[in-house]
């Protein structure tokens, strides 16, 4: 990690109330894949890491029996939980977590049945993201959907899609890998930009060919 833990939410709560406003194209359109691959039934828990401000948590609330959305950012769960309350929706709990220690706790007797985060991980090193992977394969979820900045190729010196001094994405391939790794099988990479993509890990599940 590039930045301390207390750096990125320090970062981020400065900039809350702009930050539905101020994210791409890609950002939306790897959230909305997310949304769709995460397809939670109506009696499965949800952990949503790097939840943000609640683009997932609040988008899968209704499909699902409750989600626990976990953030670095006091201000970017404060807007989350603002936003909840607008919607009427009540079956999401923002609270502090971090993505190699989400602090579940005894929500839900501890139970976890889908893994969700968007454009979050890549603040991690790579090392780190292997941990973070192998907290959210002890979670016991069947289905991890992380949507990120990650790199198919190198990344282009010209337009990166990411800041350097604070980010560290990953390729595509060193993710599947961390996946695979830990048990899971990856049934679908979705290319949303040459920088972004939307994967798919799952247990027991066939790989998509």
């Amino acid at each position: 990690m590039k930045r301390t833990v207390e750096d990125h939410a320090a970062r981020f709560s400065e900039k809350a109330a702009e930050y539905d406003d101020s994210k791409s194209e890609e950002y939306y359109a790897c959230a909305d894949l997310v949304v769709e691959h995460a397809d939670p039934g109506p009696d499965d828990v949800v952990l949503d890491l790097g939840a943000g401000t609640g683009a997932i948590a609040l988008a899968v609330a209704s499909d699902a029996e409750r989600v626990l959305a976990r953030d670095i950012s006091e201000g970017m769960m404060a807007e989350g939980r603002r936003k909840a309350e607008e919607r009427g929706i009540d079956n999401v709990e923002f609270a502090y977590g971090e993505f190699r220690d989400p602090e579940i706790g005894d929500n839900a007797d501890g139970r976890v049945d889908v893994v969700t985060s968007n454009f979050a991980l890549h603040h991690l090193a790579d090392a780190e993201k292997r941990e973070a992977i192998r907290v959210m394969a002890e979670t016991g979820a069947r289905r991890v959907v992380l949507g990120d900045v990650a790199l198919f190729e190198g990344p282009d010196p010209e337009e990166p899609f990411y800041s350097p001094d604070v980010d560290d994405p990953a390729t595509v391939g060193t993710l599947v890998e961390a996946f695979t790794a830990e048990g899971f099988a990856v049934t679908a990479v979705e290319r949303v930009h040459d920088q972004v993509a939307v994967i798919v890990a799952e247990r027991g599940a066939a790989i998509a060919g």
